[in-house]
């Protein structure tokens, strides 16, 4: 998109800061008056004083109003009768797993209409319930565990603590859980109480954990994927005869098959009755899927414009596992053919694969067009972590700034990533890390001599009142003697667009020639900080902060600043992403429209 026009410098960048700031405020004040509008239509409100925090939100829940009391907007006055002497009741059963079991409570109902209500509810907590005796012990075979004793004796709850019930039961739940993941199926509490004296103001605490005999995996049999070699269908298994028997081996499995791609339904079934020796056998049931794909797409994004996609997908490649896949894409700037081919390895995160790629990019700083054929060899470190060894044959010609480069590369590298997310398509919380290093030679047959890094993360924090922070960072180094006019364009780097600085147009910030023209720079330093606040189901709002650009001297940076709000919503295939950004730090500042749909992890 381009940037909005500008008159001549003076009084401009006061209006386009006025500007961006009516919009900004008028966007989250429409949002609140949104809200407020909806809380004064309601028929029925509640107000708490008293409380705080999470015990103020416990109370509001436990006090929401019940199916029946409001019927099409009117208010049932036998309903709301029935409503209002139950509340003192389940005010106080809201703040007894806070530890206050002698609260006071005062509900006052007032009205103007008869048609709308405020129920005022005035809590008094009172004085907590202290712990004043705890004993939590094992019995049973697992009672010598160690891991086990370490976590009894770690009960968070100790003499003198208030009694909170929510840690009470997270930890009893934690305590059975860790003897279920040490191979202990049966195990089960033979004592849990907690013994309150309201007249005292004290509680006893007294668990016991019976663990039961200790478990091990038997042989797993596969029905239903006959399609598939046996010994590729066990690289997805979790877990191998003789180890200790765990859900989360089960459930990683049933992950690893269903995450597979190749499989419409998985059920993993324990067969306890079958267990010989202490082993228990697993069955699971698989319902492949069809392994050839056709499909097609259409989409538009700010950095490539309108695009069509067609992709090709082979699963199951002379019925050994292989995978095959071809994707053509064409759009307004950048069209390409990939194919891939992969034979997996001896687990479910390895693999060897061969790709080629015939690439023609058009943008503002540049033109380029690449053939490259790259072998690699792929291998997980554990959940979500994956190292790659790669070897990039490269042939690329790029015209930058007036000036042609035409290089022959051979490039080997080492890839890394590490990736942990709550959830794929709308995380709340987790972290990407990604760190790349790549070299070549001229003894190596290439064109020149060259070393280059990258590294790239993004991290997710959750906050208070459905708030969340969200970090971006990209850095990345370029060694190379020979002038940067011979690198390819596709080896420089440039700054800009909808995964980079958003207030600036796709690759259009770097350093420039002596005519002006943006040439790319050998080193790239982005950052991005983002707040997010969640709106119903599938929305949320944003306002954002970026800065960066690409340079070749680490004593000589101008790093360019955007910042701006935006819209999203989320959908199974991933986020419809609408930004607007404004320049920061420039005489004339432009605004730019980013809009993206797709997974951003």
């Amino acid at each position: 998109m381009k940037e909005a026009g500008h008159r001549k410098r003076g009084s401009q960048g006061w209006k386009h800061s006025s500007l961006f700031l009516i919009l900004l405020l008028a966007f989250w004040h429409g949002l609140a008056l949104g809200a407020a509008a909806a809380t004064a239509e309601e028929p029925v409100r509640v107000i708490v004083t008293g409380v705080e925090e999470e015990i103020l939100q416990n109370v509001q829940s436990a006090v929401s109003i019940p199916p029946g009391v409001v019927t099409d907007g009117a208010v049932n006055a036998e309903w709301f009768a029935r409503f209002e002497r139950q509340i003192p009741e389940m005010v106080r059963r809201a703040l007894e797993p806070f530890g206050f079991y002698s609260a006071q409570v005062k509900v006052e109902i007032s009205t103007e209409d008869n048609k709308h209500y405020v129920v005022r509810i005035a809590v008094e907590a009172g004085s907590p319930v202290i712990v004043n005796a705890v004993e939590v012990s094992l019995q049973g075979p697992g009672a010598k565990e160690r891991y086990l004793r370490e976590l009894a004796a770690a009960f968070p709850l100790h003499e003198g603590h208030v009694l909170r019930h929510d840690r009470y039961e997270k930890a009893k739940a934690g305590l059975k859980n860790r003897a279920l993941e040490g191979g202990y199926p049966d195990a089960e509490f033979s004592v849990s109480r907690i013994l309150v004296s309201r007249s005292e103001g004290t509680a006893a605490i007294e668990l016991i954990l019976d663990t039961g005999r200790q478990y091990f995996f038997g042989e797993a049999t596969l029905e239903g994927a006959e399609i598939y070699p046996d010994s590729f269908l066990r690289r997805y298994l979790a877990f191998k005869p003789g180890d200790v028997y765990s859900p989360t081996g089960l459930s990683m499995t049933q992950l690893n098959l269903m995450s597979s791609d190749r499989f419409k339904d998985v059920i993993i079934l324990p067969e306890r009755d079958k267990s010989e020796d202490l082993r228990i056998p697993v069955n699971i049931k698989l319902e492949p899927s069809l392994p050839k794909r056709l499909r097609f797409g259409v989409g538009y994004g700010t950095d490539t414009g309108a695009r069509f996609t067609i992709s090709y997908k082979d699963l199951n490649v002379s019925r050994r596992g292989h995978e095959l896949g071809t994707e053509l894409n064409v759009s307004q700037f950048k069209q390409g053919l990939i194919t891939g081919y992969r034979i997996p390895g001896d687990n479910v995160d390895s693999f060897t694969g061969l790709s080629m790629k015939l690439q023609r990019e058009d943008v503002t700083t540049y033109v380029s067009q690449q053939v490259s054929l790259e072998v690699n060899r792929t291998r997980g470190f554990g959940p979500g972590r994956i190292g790659t060894a790669f070897v990039r044959l490269l042939r690329e010609t790029s015209t930058v700034g007036g000036e042609e480069a035409d290089a022959r590369l051979v490039l080997p590298g080492l890839r890394f990533s590490d990736q942990h997310y709550d959830n794929f398509i709308r995380p709340s919380k987790g972290y990407h890390l990604a760190v790349q290093g790549m070299g070549t030679g001229r003894f190596l047959g290439s064109d020149m001599a060259l070393l280059q890094t990258q590294a790239d993360g993004k991290i997710i924090i959750p906050l208070p009142g459905r708030l969340s922070l969200i970090g971006r960072s990209q850095a990345a180094a370029t060694f190379v003697r020979d002038p940067l006019s011979e690198v390819p364009a596709s080896l420089r780097f440039f700054a800009g667009g909808d995964n980079s600085v958003r207030g600036y147009a796709y690759q259009s910030l770097g350093p420039k020639d002596e005519a002006g023209d943006v040439v790319g720079g050998r080193h790239l330093l982005v950052g991005s900080l983002e707040i997010e606040r969640a709106i119903l189901q599938k929305w949320g709002v944003a306002g954002f902060y970026d800065i960066g650009n690409a340079f070749n001297i680490l004593t000589d940076i101008t790093l360019a600043q955007s910042a701006g709000i935006g819209v999203r919503y989320y959908t199974p295939v991933g986020a419809v992403r609408f930004d607007i950004a404004r320049q920061i730090g420039i005489d004339e500042p432009g605004f730019r429209f980013h809009f993206s749909l797709g997974l951003q992890l």
